[in-house]
């Protein structure tokens, strides 16, 4: 199963996934296009997909460079220094967890879920 990444493209969305996060977890990946960092950590999120146990968890997939503006409200909304490559994990409407670069591992992620 590939990575079922969602588009986040605009700010309207933050709000709709603060909402999703009160019914079930919701991560958030902030990619830059142009960073081989970046690059390695979207890579190793798509090898350990099919195995992490996270497929009932949505992921939301941000181009940092398309949508700049859209990083900066995510860590003011959700009260996290902007990194890049970022992950987040959103649950009841605030971050639960947050990686960034070569810290981004799966199992980290489900350990949290679990919490």
């Amino acid at each position: 199963m590939s990575t079922p990444w969602l588009p986040l493209t605009d700010a309207a969305q933050l709000t709709a996934i603060a909402d999703e996060s009160r019914q079930h977890p919701v991560i958030i990946f902030k990619h830059s296009t142009t960073c081989s960092i970046s690059a390695a950590a979207k890579a190793k999120i798509e090898r350990q997909w099919a195995a992490s146990g996270l497929d009932d968890v949505p992921i939301y997939y941000l181009d940092l460079l398309r949508f700049r503006p859209l990083s900066a409200q995510i860590a003011e909304q959700f009260g996290v220094q902007h990194q890049s490559p970022q992950l987040l994990l959103i649950q009841n409407g605030e971050a639960t967890f947050d990686a960034s670069h070569m810290g981004i591992r799966l199992d980290a992620v489900k350990a949290a879920v679990a919490s």
